[in-house]
């Protein structure tokens, strides 16, 4: 995988049923049937935006059986913060990006 630009990984989160996702994902694995109960749109649009989150590799996931669980990726957070004008975030920072709604 590539790695994405601050731009290009700022509008991968940027979307609000990709943020909605990632604030889901925030708080522990999910699988589809959690995420969509979330998200108002249809299963199809559903995995669209996940697989756009995770070509931009801030989701990962992990298949249990017929069902597939979807994770935030392990830096998912401290690459956003770093995506962030003037912000940064080092390998020793405890400091995490909060997913907020606006």
């Amino acid at each position: 995988m590539t790695q994405l630009s601050s731009v290009e990984l700022l509008q991968a989160a940027a979307d609000p049923v990709r943020w909605t996702v990632l604030d889901r994902l925030a708080h522990g694995t999910r699988c589809v049937c959690d995420l969509q109960e979330h998200v108002d749109v249809s299963p199809t649009l559903l995995s669209y935006h996940l697989r756009i989150l995770r070509d931009a590799g801030l989701v990962t996931t992990a298949r249990r059986g017929r069902w597939v669980d979807y994770s935030l990726a392990p830096d998912a957070q401290a690459r956003l913060a770093r995506a962030m004008p003037g912000v940064g975030v080092t390998a020793g920072d405890r400091t995490t990006l909060e997913l907020v709604e606006a």
